[in-house]
């Protein structure tokens, strides 16, 4: 299944930090369904955004006709990816448009997306409403009949039976969606499955006491309200970023709000109530809990629950929020710390709604730094254990923290865990980069130099084709030994800088999905209010594609990623989500290799051994069968362009694999605070058993360092 067909009311992707930062009182952007014409300020940062992308994209591809088709494209589909509302003649209608995004962002002409949208609007009441007669239907579930799933392999409705008639087979198959949720829910609740309920699951346990056809109508509700509530500032960051993203998927305007929630995530010290929230069904809905934060010590609230009312201090009204969009109850649950909030909220363990009042404080979000664990795993040759010292790295941080110019960042706290390994006299470093998306370029080449004395780390290319050496310029290393990168496909940016430079050195090994993410690009971001009216954040910020990430064996790191050493099967490596899987992402080159050092830590015929073993307990391993049989169907069903809509064929596919399901919790899962450092599983074991072999390689090669 190429595209899974998702509720467009319902987004896990979408993870807040509740965190607060200083701002004026604004009077609230305009809903589009008001507007008539473009406000003159949007028509600046249009004008403002087409100029720079026009002159200063690192692709140097001008802003013209081609760019504007793709830009058009783009738009429809933020609108109806799955082709559900628009018409074909809305399409045709419109068309006139397509080669004309270009020259209208450059005259900062936005009155077509506003054309657009409210057309988009019509046909989402006329449809919606159809939704909800077909709910109230009886449907006949032994019929043999299909729902399409990859919309890049249909047209848009050509009338208006044709576009009913699609969301009837859409409300049938949601509605068969919503009872094999519940089926699987009942196997969780009692014990029938082999995975352990967790926090994921937490997450995503539908409402037992819900009746499906109540809840899809709750549905269908919300995503009408939420479309009828966009705002001038949503549609604009739309339009712009469908033009923007017709250059490269990571080029992006953000809007001021969007800008400001930005800002507080790249910090790691933030007040709030420590919690990550999505927007399901209408509800707000906690993903998980910020270790350490107010939530955490309160102890009430759990993933899962869904926050219904808002309150401000000990006795300010409760506002409801059910059905309001996740930044606006975001913004009403900020605060200073020190003060109160109070939530309204329906535990996801059943029962009456509970108020629970929270005072904020300030969060230090230790779960997105450094943590490191010393793991004894097989037998060192003096007959004791053997010690490795893993780290987790979830992102690449720097930050002034405290108020008084106190520096927290990356490199000194992966230091600190490090000295204190060699305390414990560990004997291989595995610094885990899986889950880590990337984040300061500073701080991959600083914590580069804590494994290399001296020398290149990356290249970047810039608009001008000039090249730029960004070198680790402190002598000496942190730790000499062994060293062991685990990464996946979600390794992306700065990850594959360091673990690309490892292996350009051959100083460890690369462990993991066959590839890493592909991101090989630096972006810049333009606060387009400081530049145009001399105010921070007040038009919202361009982030924009600049320069290309190059290894120090000039190889780039863009769409292709750094290739595994020794490769480990996952489900993550078959989800569509690396830079190649991206529309319009730059393409690989390379450029001269700059000299470096040679540690000769690795070589051919050593790996060739090491993967041998690693193929050998592999196939012996329950765990892994387990895994291939999972990769084996979720590799099927996402392959299919078409589901059954009858009963028996529908629940008997989802019974033996939901390939969405699987997707939504391999994505959430990945962006949720680890509990515990280390845990011990069949794949972790496998990694350990690779570290172990490397260092029994490099003793009888005699290339082990001193830590």
């Amino acid at each position: 299944m190429k595209q899974l067909i998702k509720c467009a009311a319902t987004s896990f992707g979408l993870l807040v930090a509740l965190a607060s930062l200083p701002l004026d009182a604004k009077d609230p952007p305009p809903a589009v369904e008001t507007l008539n014409e473009a406000r003159p300020g949007d028509s600046n940062i249009v004008r403002a955004v087409a100029m720079v992308m026009d002159r200063q994209h690192m692709s140097k591809h001008r802003l013209d006709d081609e760019i504007s088709e793709k830009a058009f494209n783009q738009f429809m589909k933020m609108l109806d990816p799955q082709k559900i509302y628009l018409l074909q003649e809305d399409i045709e209608e419109f068309s006139g448009a397509r080669t004309r995004f270009d020259d209208y962002a450059l005259e900062g002409d936005m009155d077509v997306a506003i054309k657009i949208f409210k057309r988009f609007l019509k046909r989402v009441d006329t449809r919606i409403e159809m939704a909800h007669k077909y709910i109230d239907q009886e449907h006949d579930f032994s019929k043999q009949e299909k729902i399409a799933t990859d919309p890049d392999e249909i047209s848009y409705p050509g009338s208006t039976a044709e576009a009913n008639d699609r969301m009837r087979r859409l409300v049938k198959y949601r509605l068969l969606l919503l009872e094999s949720d519940k089926i699987r829910s009942d196997q969780l609740k009692a014990g029938k499955d082999e995975d352990e309920e967790d926090a994921v699951q937490d997450v995503l346990r539908p409402d037992p006491n819900e009746d499906p056809r109540e809840r899809l109508h709750r549905i269908y509700r919300t995503t009408a309200k939420r479309w009828h509530q966009t705002d001038a500032d949503e549609l604009l960051e739309m339009y712009v970023s469908a033009i923007t993203t017709a250059f490269d998927p990571h080029t992006t305007f953000m809007s001021p709000d969007t800008f400001e929630n930005f800002i507080i995530m790249m910090s790691l010290e933030l007040d709030g109530i420590g919690a990550q929230l999505t927007s399901e069904d209408g509800y707000t809905k906690l993903t998980s809990i910020v270790p350490g934060g107010a939530a955490d010590k309160d102890g009430r609230l759990k993933p899962g629950d869904r926050i219904i009312q808002v309150g401000q201090g000990e006795d300010g009204d409760m506002i409801d929020v059910v059905d309001m969009k996740l930044d606006d109850v975001v913004d009403k649950i900020r605060g200073t710390a020190g003060t109160v909030v109070r939530l309204g909220v329906l535990p996801n363990a059943g029962g009456e709604m509970q108020e629970y009042s929270i005072v904020r404080a300030k969060i230090s979000l230790d779960d997105s730094a450094a943590r490191g664990e010393v793991v004894e795993y097989g037998k060192n040759t003096d007959g004791g254990p053997l010690k490795f010292g893993y780290i987790d790295l979830p992102s690449f941080y720097s930050a002034n923290i405290g108020g008084e110019g106190k520096k927290r960042s990356t490199t000194a706290d992966v230091r600190k865990i490090i000295n204190g390994f060699r305390k414990d006299n560990i004997d291989a470093v595995v610094l885990d980069l899986s889950r880590n998306g990337g984040g300061s370029l500073e701080e991959a080449i600083n914590l580069t130099g804590l494994f290399i004395d001296r020398g290149p780390v990356v290249q970047a290319k810039a608009l001008g084709g000039e090249l730029e050496i960004h070198r680790d310029t402190d002598s000496g290393v942190a730790w000499g030994g062994p060293l062991i990168v685990m990464t996946s496909k979600g390794s992306a940016s700065a990850s594959e800088i360091l673990a690309g430079a490892i292996q350009d050195y051959r100083r460890g090994i690369i462990v993991g999905d066959p590839q890493t993410h592909g991101k090989g690009t630096v972006q810049t971001l333009i606060d387009l209010g400081r530049q145009l009216v001399g105010v921070s954040g007040e038009m919202g910020a361009l982030k924009l594609t600049i320069r290309q990430f190059y290894l120090p064996g000039g190889k780039s790191t863009q769409r292709q990623g750094v290739m595994s050493d020794i490769v480990l099967p996952a489900i993550t490596a078959s989800i569509d989500n690396g830079e190649a899987d991206l529309p319009n992402a730059l393409p690989n080159n390379e450029v001269k290799p700059v000299r470096h050092y040679d540690y000769n830590m690795v070589s051919e015929n050593m790996l060739a051994k090491l993967r041998s073993k690693s193929e050998q307990r592999i196939e012996a391993s329950e765990g892994f069968k387990k895994l291939f049989r999972r990769i084996e169907l979720f590799e099927k069903q996402k392959e299919e362009n078409f589901v059954s809509l009858n009963r028996e064929d529908f629940l008997k596919r989802r019974a033996e694999l939901d390939a969405e399901r699987e997707e939504t919790e391999t994505l959430l899962e990945s962006q949720m605070p680890k509990k515990d450092v280390f845990k011990m599983d069949y794949y972790s074991e496998e990694v350990l058993s690779i570290a172990k072999d490397y260092v029994e390689q490099l003793r009888k090669l005699d290339l082990v360092q001193a830590g």
